[in-house]
């Protein structure tokens, strides 16, 4: 369609159009839309060069090649009681009878008839016998066509795969008009009529409320009479009616018009069905987010019981240490007196009565406490762990399979990241070594409070260590051992360093309880935030991914909305060129 042959109006439709068209090519890419749909696309929009395309449909049995040879006036295909058209044929005007094949299986035949003057035809194999290699080059002449001629049979009209058909070439948009051949067999009037209501019917039902015209054709006797010259034959074939609409329809004006519309309605069947597979995504993306809040929000609540219910935990080591303190004022006040002055003077006794009686059993119950809590706090991951491994495995179960169409690798690198994450969050929990994790947990407790307290104590229980902290300097009595004389310890200086003793044991049970809880606390809200940023990071990318998604797919979506909106607008400015008068085909 050259613009130099255009109206003003025209010209500036058809520079629109390609603008619109090349922008929602390149949306279409980000979309990841099929090859397939990408290329009845660009060759929707090629056929703004080339003539007017009438694509002939319909089952071998039909009559197709012969109604086109009637409408031509000439023999040009093959015709016969068995499918003939075993390929698609591609008809053009030119000076001399030619035929060759294309290098896609296309043959390619050319004429000097007058009817191919304005317009290129294609006869394509019947819908009841199309292998793969014809229904793929069959579907792409479709989605191309300007106008669309679907053929069925007066004695056997709209078949299954016909039905089948004719939903797929409404689906593109394209303008139908239908022919019930064959109605010469019929042998009434009213029975032709019959069979035109039914079809208008079905047609209607088809095509979403909208009936195409419909002619009724005899195209055999067409095709002899006109071959004979036969007027009366032609006149009965009920031929003129459908050669009349299509002359009439497909003036100049209305096949400007109709090559405008074509790429028209692809373009937006294209972008209708796209936007909807990105609104399914994004429908998708939306219970994946939902997923990863959930998991978030568990993640809050699992650090945040964690550490309320540590605080309860910790308490008990504080309150073995209140234990200690009283063994020790207890022990002092019965051993710091002068009852016990012979026993004061062995150092070595009273060392051993006093870690007997004070310490006694208390390193074993400090390491058994802090033992329940780690593995209190190990149990606790492990079972975080399974509930985001389980939260993963149902959104695998969630797949893409409702989404409209092809959807490119969207739903495949969701689910591979869905794999892999999940996977790794499995093989965790699976090699959660509680054992090892608790002895690792252990460890580095028992470090923090080393290196808090300033002892280099080997590897000895975090108990005994924490005991030994307790007694240092507490239990040192060379003072007393290095008075004088027994009587000087009388009155004055056992009251003075029994008072000495339990000050000093109290001062320092204070401060090795604060420094206790807070170096145990230091390190379990420490590991507590390191058992939430493992699940975090082990996530990641499938988080990452989802939030990338949403943000791509709600740009596309926008854009596909303002393109959708231009081609609509475009499609109304062309339907208002000169549209031809609403016509009532005879017979129809």
């Amino acid at each position: 369609m050259s613009p130099g042959l255009l109206h003003q109006d025209q010209e500036r439709l058809l520079a629109e159009e390609r603008r619109w068209l090349a922008e929602l090519q390149a949306a279409l890419v980000r979309t990841e839309a099929s090859e397939e749909d990408l290329a009845a696309l660009a060759e929707s929009i090629r056929q703004l060069d080339e003539l007017f395309l009438l694509v002939v449909v319909g089952e071998f049995n039909a009559g197709k090649s012969t109604l086109i040879n009637a409408l031509l006036g000439h023999p040009l295909l093959e015709e016969g009681v068995t499918p003939t058209t075993t390929r698609i044929h591609v008809l053009r005007h030119g000076a001399e009878e030619t035929r060759r094949t294309l290098p896609d299986g296309i043959e390619e035949r050319t004429a000097p008839l007058p009817f191919l003057e304005h317009l290129t035809l294609v006869d394509t194999p019947g819908t009841n016998a199309l292998d793969r290699r014809h229904e793929a080059i069959t579907e792409r002449y479709v989605p191309r066509a300007d106008l669309v001629l679907f053929a069925t049979s007066a004695d056997r009209p709209f078949t299954e795969s016909e039905r089948a058909f004719l939903e797929k070439v409404r689906a593109w948009g394209k303008k139908i008009v239908v022919v019930v051949n064959k109605v010469d067999i019929l042998r009434k009037e009213s029975e032709v009529q019959e069979v035109m209501a039914f079809v208008a019917d079905a047609a209607r039902n088809l095509l979403g409320g909208v009936v195409p015209p419909v002619f009724p054709v005899a195209a055999r006797m067409a095709l002899e009479g006109r071959l004979a010259g036969d007027l009366a034959a032609i006149e009965k074939s009920r031929l003129g009616a459908l050669a009349t609409w299509l002359r009439d329809t497909l003036d100049e004006a209305e096949r400007v018009r109709l090559k405008l519309a074509n790429p028209l309605g692809v373009g937006l069947r294209l972008a209708e069905r796209y936007r909807a597979g990105l609104d399914q995504r994004v429908t998708l993306l939306a219970d994946d987010f939902s997923a990863l809040d959930d998991i978030a929000a568990q993640n809050t609540l699992y650090r945040e019981d964690l550490k309320r219910e540590f605080r309860f935990r910790l308490a008990d080591v504080g309150n073995l240490l209140h234990e200690l303190e009283a063994r020790g004022m207890e022990y002092f006040d019965d051993t710091l007196r002068l009852q016990r002055i012979p026993d004061l003077l062995n150092k070595a006794r009273i060392q051993a009565d006093f870690e007997r009686k004070v310490i006694a059993d208390m390193p074993q119950r400090i390491d058994a406490k802090v033992g329940e809590i780690i593995d209190w706090l190990v149990a606790l991951e492990q079972r975080q762990w399974g509930g985001t491994s389980e939260r993963l495995e149902e959104r695998r179960g969630q797949h893409a399979d409702r989404i409209v169409g092809r959807v490119g690798t969207f739903d495949q690198d969701r689910r591979r990241l869905l794999d892999t994450v999940g996977r790794a969050a499995q093989r965790t929990l699976e090699g959660f070594d509680r054992e090892a994790e608790a002895q690792r947990l252990a460890e580095e407790v028992q470090t923090a409070v080393k290196h808090t307290a300033l002892v280099e104590a080997g590897a000895i229980g975090l108990g005994t260590l924490l005991t030994i902290v307790a007694t240092t300097h507490l239990a040192d009595f060379t003072g007393i051992l290095a008075a004088s004389t027994i009587a000087a310890l009388g009155l004055f200086i056992l009251p003075a360093r029994r008072k000495k003793a339990k000050r000093d044991l109290k001062e320092k049970v204070i401060e090795l309880r604060a420094r206790l809880m807070a170096t145990l606390t230091e390190q379990f809200d420490r590991e507590v935030e390191g058992s939430v940023r493992r699940i975090e990071e082990a996530i990641a990318p499938y988080t990452r991914f989802v939030r990338a998604e949403r943000e791509r797919l709600g740009e596309l979506q926008a854009e596909l909305r303002r393109l959708q909106g231009g081609l609509e607008g475009l499609q109304a400015d062309v339907a208002r060129l000169g549209a031809p008068a609403a016509r009532s085909p005879g017979g129809a």
